[in-house]
Order: C-alpha cells, then sequence, then structure tokens
C-alpha cells in the first residue's frame, strides 16, 4: 500500500503545477494498447508512439510494450505475470519464478470520427499466445467536449459477462459456442476460436480536467473473472471500475485505479514517439558559396578538396574524371556518414562551387560501395551557384539538384583527375574497432531476464573496392548465465538441433570468434549484383555462400537469390567444426509498398537451416526518424507439433540510427529484436552482408 499512497501524493501535489509541456489525450490501458483500464477504446496514439507500460493489479503484474505503427494500427506485446502459478517443470526447473504469459494484441482503426460519427476500431487480444486471455472486440469512441465516450462488444475474455447476445450466433450455430483452448506453449493463431461464444458489452467514460496533466474515467468491466486461471478466486464486488491518470512529464504517465469494486491498482507508462525522435547536430555550418579563382581543373588540389568533402558532406572520393569540355565533373564516391544523400549532396555542392572553376557547368556525385555503383545526385552548377549566393528569386539550391543512376565512367583511369588508389597507404586498407554488445532474452522459466554484456572488437582488411576480409572476437565482460538449469531442452524433436544449443554457445567461453570472413562483390550489369563469400559466417556456422541481386534504379521492387553450404561450429571450439551440414538458400522477392508509404515486404521462399522448406515475410515500416519497426514470421513444411512451443518462428525488432543519439552524423544502425520463443524450423543463416541493404542507395 505504500506503493499505492505514494502516487496519490504525487497526483494531489502536482495537479496544480504548471504545464510546461501539451499531455497526451490518450492513455495506455492496463493491457497496454490505447484505452481506459481493463477495456479498450476506439482511439489511437500518433504516428510511431512507442509505449513501455507497467501495472499491478493484486494477482497479475502485466508489463507491455505498444507502438503506433500506423495512424490506423496499433501492435502490443505483452507478459503478465501470474502471482499465483510457479512456471512449469517445477520449482527446481524454474528457481521458483512465477509463470509468465505472453502475448500479441493488434488493433485497427476501421473509421476515423467526424463531426457526427464515432471512431471506429477492431481489436485482437492475445493473437497466438497461450489463450489465456484471448479476446475479440468492436469498439466506437466519440469525444463531446472534455468528455470521451466509448461504446464496445467483446467476446473471449471481453465476453465472459455474457449480457449481450452474439449476433454471429444469429446467423451461423458455429459462431454460438467457442472451443476452450489454452495452450501451455502458444504461438498459433487460433482463427477458428475468434468472435465466438459469449458475448458481452463494454464502455466507458475519459474526462479530462480543467488541469491539463489530470484526466479521470470510468469504465464497466465486461469480464466477471470467474474463468481467469488463479488459485484464489478473483471476488468481483463491482463491474464498474474508477481511475485518474497523471502525466508527470512530457515522457512519464503515472496512473491509479480502483478495480472490481475492492483493489487498488498502480500503473506508469514511459513513451516518446519513434517518428519524431531527432538530436540536434554539432557539425560545420555548410559553406558559402563565393566566386572560384580557380580558371583550369588541372590546378585543383584533389587531395585538398576530397579531405574536405569526407570533412564537411561525408563523401570518400575514390576518382574525379571530367569529360572532353571539362565543363561536366564526375566524382566518384562512397557516402561514409550522412544517412539523408541529399543533404550531403547540398553540402558538397557547396564546397566543389568554392574549388571548381566557374565554367564547370554540371557536378555528379556517383555513390558506390564495395564496388557497387548504387545512385548518383547531379547538380546544375549555374542553377545552384545563383541559388546559394542569392541571385535568383525564389530559388533555392534543392531545385538545382536531382538524382539518377551512376554514369559509367569512359575515362581511361590513368587519365583520371584524380584516382585516390594512387594516393591511399597500406594503413588506409585496415579499419579497427571496438563496441560493447548487450544480448538480451525475456521471459525464461529460470528468470525473466537474462543478459549478456559482451566487448566485440573488429579487424577489416579491404586491398581493394571489391574484397574484403573481416573478423571480430567477443569478450565476455558480464552475464547472468549462471541461472541456467539446462543448456539444450530435453523436449523430443525430429529437426536438427540449429537454433535450440544456442545456450551452449553462450557459457563456452569467454573469448570467442563470433566470424572470420572473406567477401567478394561484382556488378554483372548495370542493375544485376553479385556476392561470394566463405569462412565463420556467424557464431553457429561456417560455410561458403553466394548471391546475386537485381535491383533496377528507383524500382519499388527488386529480386535475389543465395545459396549456402554450411557447417556447425563446435561450441566449445575456436575453429572446429561438427558433422552436421546443410545446403540452404532462398529466392527473395522485394517490394516497397506503394500503398503504404515506406513499408518494405520481403518473402523469401526456400530452405531453412533445419532443411525445412517454406517461406519467409518481413514486413518493415520505416518512420520519418529513420527508424524501422518490422515484424517477421517462417511458415514451413514442419508441422507445429514437430515444431515445439510457440508453434513456428516469428518476431519483431526495432532498427535504430545511431545518429537519432550523436551530435554528429553516422550512417551506423542497432536492432532490438523481441522473439517469443527460438526453435529450429524457420530459421536462416545470419548472414552479415547481404546485398539488399548493402544497395540501399538505390
Amino acid at each position: 500500500m505504500a506503493l499505492t499512497s505514494s502516487a496519490l501524493v504525487i497526483l494531489a501535489s502536482s495537479a496544480w503545477q504548471p504545464v510546461s509541456f501539451q499531455p497526451e489525450t490518450v492513455n495506455q490501458s492496463d493491457f497496454g494498447g490505447v484505452g481506459l483500464m481493463q477495456t479498450p477504446t476506439a482511439r489511437m496514439h500518433d504516428e510511431g508512439e512507442f509505449s513501455l507500460n507497467y501495472v499491478d493489479n493484486e494477482q497479475f503484474r502485466r508489463m507491455s510494450v505498444s507502438l503506433q505503427v500506423f495512424p490506423w494500427l496499433e501492435a502490443t506485446a505483452r507478459y503478465t505475470d501470474e502471482r499465483e502459478q510457479i512456471w512449469g517443470g517445477g520449482v527446481e526447473f524454474s528457481n521458483n519464478q512465477t509463470y509468465k504469459d505472453k502475448g500479441f494484441d493488434a488493433k485497427f482503426r476501421l473509421l476515423q470520427e467526424s463531426e457526427y460519427l464515432p471512431q471506429v476500431s477492431l481489436g485482437m487480444r492475445d493473437m497466438g499466445g497461450t489463450g489465456l486471455y484471448a479476446a475479440e472486440y468492436v469498439v466506437a469512441s466519440k469525444r463531446l467536449g472534455d468528455f470521451d465516450m466509448s461504446l464496445g462488444m467483446g467476446w473471449g475474455y471481453l465476453g465472459r459477462r455474457d449480457n449481450i447476445s452474439n449476433p454471429f450466433c444469429e446467423i451461423v450455430d458455429k459462431f454460438c459456442e467457442r472451443p476452450v483452448h489454452v495452450d501451455a506453449g502458444g504461438g498459433d493463431f487460433e482463427i477458428k476460436e475468434m468472435f465466438r461464444g459469449p458475448a458481452a458489452m463494454f464502455g466507458g467514460l475519459q474526462y479530462q480536467t480543467p488541469w491539463p496533466q489530470l484526466q479521470l474515467m470510468a469504465e464497466y468491466d465486461s469480464n466477471d473473472y470467474g474463468q481467469d486461471r488463479v488459485e484464489t478466486p478473483i471476488q468481483v464486488d463491482s463491474p464498474w471500475n474508477f481511475g485518474a491518470n497523471y502525466a508527470v512529464s512530457e515522457y512519464l504517465n503515472l496512473k491509479l485505479s480502483y478495480q472490481r469494486g475492492n483493489t487498488l491498482m498502480f500503473g506508469a507508462t514511459f513513451h516518446f514517439n519513434l517518428a519524431t525522435i531527432s538530436q540536434a547536430k554539432y557539425e560545420p555550418a555548410p559553406q558559402k558559396v563565393g566566386y572560384s579563382e580557380t580558371r583550369e581543373l588541372s590546378q585543383v588540389d584533389y587531395e585538398r578538396l576530397s579531405q574536405d568533402l569526407l570533412r564537411e558532406a561525408g563523401y570518400k572520393v575514390h576518382a574525379v574524371e571530367a569529360n572532353k569540355t571539362q565543363q561536366r565533373v564526375t566524382l566518384y564516391t562512397t557516402q561514409t556518414r550522412y544517412r539523408n544523400s541529399e543533404q550531403a549532396a547540398e553540402k558538397a555542392a557547396r564546397i566543389l562551387a568554392n574549388n571548381l572553376p566557374e565554367n564547370v557547368t554540371r557536378y555528379e556525385l556517383a555513390q558506390t560501395d564495395n564496388g557497387l555503383a548504387l545512385t548518383q545526385h547531379n547538380v546544375d552548377a549555374i542553377r545552384f551557384k545563383q541559388a546559394a549566393r542569392g541571385e535568383r528569386f525564389f530559388a533555392t539550391t534543392e531545385q538545382a539538384l536531382n538524382e539518377s543512376d551512376v554514369r559509367y565512367s569512359s575515362v581511361d583511369s590513368t587519365k583520371r583527375l584524380y584516382n585516390r588508389e594512387a594516393a591511399t597507404s597500406k594503413q588506409d586498407k585496415w579499419k579497427f574497432a571496438v563496441r560493447p554488445d548487450l544480448d538480451q532474452a525475456f521471459g525464461n522459466p529460470e528468470t525473466f531476464y537474462l543478459y549478456q554484456l559482451s566487448l566485440f572488437g573488429t579487424a577489416d582488411w579491404q586491398p581493394s573496392a571489391n574484397f574484403s576480409i573481416n573478423s571480430s572476437v567477443g569478450l565476455n565482460l558480464i552475464n547472468n548465465y549462471d541461472e541456467f538449469n539446462f543448456l539444450v531442452d530435453n523436449l523430443d524433436t525430429p529437426l536438427p538441433r540449429v537454433r535450440t544449443r544456442i545456450r551452449e554457445y553462450s557459457v563456452a567461453n569467454d573469448i570467442w570468434l563470433q566470424n572470420l570472413q572473406a567477401t567478394y562483390t561484382h556488378q554483372f550489369s548495370r542493375n544485376w549484383y553479385g556476392l561470394a563469400y566463405g569462412g565463420y559466417l556467424e557464431r553457429m556456422f561456417a560455410g561458403v555462400g553466394g548471391e546475386i541481386l537485381y535491383r533496377p534504379h528507383n524500382s519499388d521492387i527488386a529480386f535475389g537469390f543465395d545459396l549456402n553450404y554450411v557447417k556447425q561450429r563446435e561450441p566449445d571450439s575456436y575453429t572446429a567444426l561438427e558433422d552436421y551440414d546443410v545446403l540452404t538458400g532462398h529466392a527473395a522477392m522485394y517490394w516497397q509498398l506503394p500503398f503504404i508509404d515506406d513499408t518494405l515486404l520481403t518473402l523469401k521462399v526456400g530452405r531453412f537451416l533445419a532443411g525445412d522448406e517454406g517461406v519467409q515475410v518481413n514486413f518493415a515500416h520505416e518512420f520519418d526518424s529513420g527508424v524501422i519497426a518490422g515484424a517477421y514470421a517462417a511458415f514451413t513444411n514442419v508441422s507445429s507439433e514437430d515444431y515445439g512451443e510457440g508453434g513456428f518462428t516469428k518476431g519483431f525488432y526495432l532498427n535504430i540510427p545511431f545518429d537519432l543519439f550523436f551530435v554528429k552524423h553516422t550512417k551506423m544502425r542497432g536492432t532490438v529484436g523481441w522473439n517469443p520463443i527460438t526453435r529450429d524450423g524457420g530459421q536462416m543463416l545470419n548472414r552479415s552482408r547481404q546485398l539488399y541493404p548493402m544497395t540501399d542507395g538505390r
């Protein structure tokens, strides 16, 4: 009760403080996702809103992550801590840890609110979970002044009060009964159960008080709690719940409620927007464009020009050439720092305008990477300089830039104005780096959170644009793997243990060889790319492979194919291999969906690491900030029974640009992922080099 009393003090003492931010008008429910307390509403957050939620409600503690993927789609992943249940397998197996039920929710906006019509949403709870909290609902919300009212109908967990007839039952008899399904492993989407069985009405009201940070809530709960899996039956004295939500800051909300007529609940939400997150940069100001005193291209100091382009615009210059009239200058470059290539091109054009002769009318920045031609930024030098100098009214420098495919060089390399190969020292071909790495796993039977903090040292040698050798060695700093009660589970499985032995690899050595790989790239023609590689490709597998990719410039669609022969590595050895080998590969299609902005659908069909065959589907959406939210699933010819717990391979991830946290621009990115369970079916080789991301500039 001390925690609850403290929350009351915070709410009371802070309500009259001046507001320096705009509080959210919608809040997270106890289950995660926009709602009141136990019930959802039709409301949605702004696109990109990311919420971490914790609620404590006597028998249950719920921890959830919610993301507004699109204005019309909300996704939530959740763990429910059932305090009266010990994890299956007994006390020795679980270290006396209470059971953590995992679930995934989705809510779709069907109708946007207008002057006369409410907002309407359709949602599903606990999809692909154990079924303990599975529910479907349709809900409408309408705002009248400071009041936001919601009314909905629920099935499953939200329909247990059974206070209204199921409308689908009136049409089709099979919807009158809901199959009893509680799957300890979970993982399957039980579509045949949806919208069946008893139904119930729920509703609520949210009131915006005169204090912007404080909102009051009341709701009618459609669950009677008679079927909840608890040792001590849940007593319900009232179907009405009452609560308050207080915004402590722009990023933190506290919630207090009185539920079921007898229970206090405390909750907290930490939230921010992934679409709008940004970081101010400390970079040199773009050069002011003056009048160049250089008369001939032969007079340009190309080494100094290259240094300026690298320092101020992130372009590493490989070569410079001009056409016969000396009016078009092409620079072959690699962009090393800027994610926004247009911003980099504009900065580079200013540098070129100040260093190249005034009679040059066109600058071309041809972007390459690992010897592969990607894209080209073209600058109308005359228009650009006029706009930059303010010589033309209403003209902007952006109007003088456009993008095209790379112009292939027609100049003999010996006749170029500048060739970096001649100026490159042996030291420039080596790169060394040290980076920390945090490996995390949630929802484990021995302890909820497992972690390993490591330090990786990398060494890369690139003697030519097309060939490189990359290596990385890991050093364990700290972990809690002493909590492990097993290294390999004792479940019967017909599949080779290609991923379920991961714990063996995690504890085998404090220093390990992560990868040692030779890579060769080749461009067959304008739109065809190739990649060949071999070595220790990842922590668990070594072998050889190749990939080809067809990717036209500025096209929404691309096709690829990869083929790999790999053997499993021994966990206890740095270099030794085991007997298990497999030929694995996939045909791939990459499609930038034209009907959903900044969204990539990837389909890969082929053979997976365990020899099973099928398809992996990957759906990724990029926000304006550059953060990518994605989900994937693999469906193969392995039955859910043979696959084991989880039913099939699936997971979610966030790919985050590092420059959102740094004051300097960088193209580096990191990925945070969550997969509910790791089994052996539908598993792919973790290749560090893949052609589609390598040709991202296309």
